[in-house]
């Protein structure tokens, strides 16, 4: 499944697709992100009106193995929530970059969208990311310390 070229990313694994025309940035998750939660069971969503802060959580995602924050990559107000998600979570690992859309807000600032990743910054930090975690497995083969924490998935 290939990453849409025209969305901007998040290191938390979030993906943004901003419509300039109505002024609307449409939020939903990575299929990386997916793919590390594996099993997903619940997701908890705002309320349309809630306003929204960059960096914050506004909602939690969770699966068999964790519960994860969603964390916004922008400020302002939620305008639509993607009520379908919550009774058919296969819509994220089907089809993370359309139909698995989350949230649309109203972004307060579109300057906060200049520092997030193309899709090509979004690949080049996932791949360091992995060779990180591959030399820290590494490390906790040799040491024995094989702890599961928050830190391990999204």
């Amino acid at each position: 499944m290939a990453r849409p070229e025209d969305y901007k990313y998040s290191e938390s694994h979030e993906w943004i697709k901003y419509n300039e025309k109505k002024k609307e940035a449409t939020v939903g998750i990575t299929d990386y992100a997916v793919k590390q939660l594996a099993d997903l069971v619940h997701i908890d969503l705002p309320k349309v009106g809630d306003n929204i802060e960059q960096g914050a959580p506004f909602g939690e995602i969770e699966s068999v193995k964790t519960v994860a924050d969603l964390v916004s990559p922008l400020s302002g107000k939620i305008v639509e929530v993607n009520k379908d998600i919550a009774g058919n979570l296969d819509h994220l690992k089907d089809e993370p970059f359309e139909d698995g859309w989350l949230i649309k807000i109203k972004p307060s600032d579109t300057k906060e969208l200049e520092p997030l990743m193309s899709r090509k910054e979004y690949e080049e930090f996932l791949e360091s990311s992995e060779e990180g975690e591959d030399e820290e497995n590494d490390k906790k083969k040799k040491t024995g310390d094989d702890d599961v924490d928050e830190d391990d998935f999204v």
